[in-house]
């Protein structure tokens, strides 16, 4: 047998160490390496979770940023809609809900918002809208006294309520029981379900003392609407029971109440022998509750359509056109009285006469874009004033619009002799884009002058640098006049003029063509350059002035027209004029 000597043991004692200590070593590496991933596992963890706990820290994808867009137009339209079926669902008509259904954009969902509310205010000219505000109070006192497993607004105790207010008398019935029937649904005695009637003295377009009776048939609280007065009796389809006073006195029978056609199953009595035909009436009175209620307020064009037929005081309106800014227009309102439509009253050995003007300017969603009220007075000595019969009193007020359509309301008022005129139109302030060549309105006037430099811009009838009194044709039609004594003045600007990439300015040629319309036949040609104009831009003030001497007695056209020899374009327009 082979034997291991000391030395040899020894050294396999000391190898056995060596390894051991090793491994050892290896070991606890192992689990601190172990140790040290987890730790930073933990904190890359927290990390991360820290990350994702701040949505403004988070990393979004395109697809996300699509699903969030698409999740907040789905908000925003479930307000419209929210708006159209709860908000305003007993008050919006058809045709404003089928017009609302048919916009394409938020920005015009808010503006038909802004002007539905509008259309019902009962005081325009203030910041309040009482109406919305009556309507939202209204609301929140159905949803606090009409609830029945349903929001109390729609309910039919609640829509009726938001419709046309609390009512001025109600009988109430909460828990049914012995009812003595008036005699006009049969009389007699019998039981009913609790049951409501509601008693208007007046609605809009539906009528006076308007009843509206609500049963609760269910006995749950849940009040309905209902045509037929019968609905509230519980013992109507119990043979025997709750007769009618016919009935009782064997004159009637119960069956008869359901063989005759209707929609009230009433007993007869001597009160009631037109019933059938009544029934008519609760029908359409059924169909008239049951839509919105007309707009109280009506639009102004109604109210002015009206006043138009049944004007007393005649005056003449003009409105002009001036570019100011890229988006803002001059709208000059040049009103026109004759003296003999004014009634003078003697002070003092001069007769003053007083009118007071009061106008309005409204968009097409009714809101009010400008307002302005005066009081022209004209004093004329009192031996003078036969002579001045045809003179006219004219007032003049300048308006900044932005381009659209608005209406323009006008009233005017005599103060001494208590007569009113009105005026209303339609009109559309044009927009002036810098992409084309155009020009202001082309004022006929018999006053132009410069004016000091301190009142430039400022004082009636001033339109820059300029006193412009324009002419202001008579509403038959006919064309302003000159007499022969007179001079004549046409005021226009041009703008957009294309400036020349050589010389740095425009290059343009006015042509001034007066035409005879009797015969058409040109009695005045002239033309200008801009080169002898001076220092001009793209924007220029074309001012003429003629002798009416010059002109026979007739009828005249004049068109001022101007070539930008740069863009190729042109703007020719015209008006008529007549010399006496």
């Amino acid at each position: 047998m082979f034997r291991v000597g000391f030395p040899f043991r020894v050294f396999l004692f000391f190898a056995f160490l060596i390894v051991l200590v090793w491994l050892l070593g290896s070991h606890a590496a192992a689990q601190q390496s172990k140790s040290d991933n987890g730790n930073q596992a933990a904190s890359d963890s927290s990390q991360g979770q820290g990350q994702e706990a701040d949505p403004l820290k988070r990393s979004i994808t395109e697809k996300q940023k699509k699903q969030n867009a698409k999740s907040l137009k789905q908000e925003l339209s479930k307000t419209y809609k929210k708006w159209m079926d709860e908000d305003v669902r007993w008050i919006i008509t058809d045709e404003e809900r089928a017009a609302f259904k048919q916009l394409s954009n938020d920005e015009e969902r808010d503006q038909f918002i802004e002007a539905f509310w509008q259309r019902r205010d009962p005081t325009p000219d203030t910041v309040e809208n009482e109406f919305k505000e009556e309507h939202y109070r209204r609301m929140a006192y159905a949803n606090e006294h009409f609830p029945a497993g349903i929001p109390g607004w729609k309910t039919d105790r609640g829509q009726m309520y938001i419709k046309f207010g609390p009512p001025d008398e109600i009988e109430s019935h909460p828990s049914g029981g012995s009812y003595q029937r008036p005699m006009d649904e049969g009389g007699g005695q019998t039981s009913t379900f609790p049951f409501e009637q509601w008693r208007y003295r007046y609605l809009e377009d539906i009528g006076q003392e308007v009843i509206i009776e609500f049963v609760d048939t269910c006995m749950c609280g849940d009040y309905h609407m209902t045509m037929d007065r019968s609905e509230k009796d519980a013992l109507l389809y119990v043979p025997g029971a709750g007769a009618t006073l016919y009935e009782q006195m064997g004159m009637r029978s119960k069956v008869d109440r359901f063989t005759g056609s209707g929609v009230e199953r009433l007993g007869s009595s001597p009160f009631n022998k037109d019933l059938q035909s009544k029934q008519f009436d609760r029908l359409e009175q059924f169909a008239k509750l049951s839509k919105p209620p007309a707009v109280k307020f009506k639009d102004l064009e109604e109210v002015v359509s009206h006043k138009i037929s049944v004007n007393l005081m005649p005056f003449d309106v003009r409105a002009d056109f001036v570019k100011v800014t890229g988006d803002t227009v001059l709208v000059p309102v040049t009103l026109q009285v004759k003296n003999r439509d004014i009634t003078f009253q003697n002070k003092d050995g001069v007769q003053r006469g007083t009118v007071n003007i009061f106008g309005r300017v409204t968009t097409l969603s009714g809101r009010i874009a400008q307002t302005f009220e005066d009081t022209v007075q004209a004093d004329i000595p009192a031996e003078l004033l036969p002579k001045t019969a045809e003179n006219s009193q004219i007032y003049w007020k300048a308006l900044p619009l932005r381009p659209g359509r608005y209406r323009f309301d006008i009233v005017v008022k005599d103060v001494n002799g208590d007569r009113v005129g009105t005026w209303s139109r339609g009109i559309v302030v044009p927009e002036f884009s810098e992409d084309r060549l155009a020009a202001s309105s082309l004022i006929v006037a018999d006053m132009m002058e410069a004016v000091p430099s301190k009142n430039v811009g400022t004082g009636s009838f001033v339109i820059g640098t300029t006193k412009v009194r324009p002419r202001v044709p008579p509403a038959d039609g006919k064309p302003v006049s000159f007499k022969r004594n007179q001079k004549m003045n046409f005021w226009m600007q041009v703008y957009n003029l294309t400036v020349d990439e050589k010389t740095h300015k425009p290059s343009a040629t006015v042509e001034y063509n007066v035409v005879n319309m009797a015969n058409n036949k040109p009695v005045v040609h002239t033309v200008e350059s801009t080169d002898a104009m001076g220092n001009v831009g793209d924007q220029v003030t074309l001012e003429k002035t003629m002798a009416a001497a010059n002109l026979q007695p007739g009828l005249y056209r004049i068109q001022i027209k101007v070539n930008d020899n740069v863009s190729k374009q042109t703007v020719d327009p015209s008006a008529t004029f007549a010399v006496e």
